[in-house]
């Protein structure tokens, strides 16, 4: 999968997360969510979480897998992906977080907002959490930096 995200990591590279409206609206404009770039990774994504290839750490309703590392290749970005129906664990982005939420089942909400692009700035906080159904989540770290937290 990292091949085919090329194009988008060297993109995100680009991108200031300090302003996460800016930043969220610059990825809707290149890489919209109706579009055949992310419909396709959608598609690719959801296929291979049903094989088990993806996501397939942990138990419902959090499974999760390190898709790649952070590395010179991937613009120094790692990628998780994550397929969930509930809060996760609270965390930290050092650096920020870039996020494509794609619908599974039912209507579901990522920390209120619905399926697309979700973007998070530097030393942001948060619970992640899907309420009203399951959702397949791609995370963009920037070298790969997450802090986990005590609840």
């Amino acid at each position: 999968m990292q091949k085919t995200l090329t194009p988008l990591l060297t993109f995100c590279a680009e991108l200031d997360l300090r302003d996460e409206v800016a930043a969220q609206q610059a990825l809707e404009a290149a890489y919209p969510f109706g579009g055949d770039f992310v419909r396709s990774l959608g598609v690719r994504m959801k296929r291979e979480a049903e094989a088990g290839t993806l996501c397939d750490r942990g138990q419902p309703p959090v499974q999760w897998s390190r898709v790649f590392s952070a590395s010179e290749e991937t613009c120094g970005f790692s990628a998780d992906a994550v397929l969930m129906s509930s809060p996760g664990p609270r965390h930290r982005h050092p650096e920020g977080e870039i996020d494509l939420c794609f619908a599974i089942d039912g209507d579901p909400l990522f920390d209120d907002h619905s399926p697309g692009w979700v973007v998070y700035g530097p030393d942001s906080v948060h619970v992640p959490t899907v309420a009203g159904g399951t959702m397949l989540i791609l995370y963009l770290l920037p070298s790969g930096a997450i802090e986990f937290l005590e609840a």
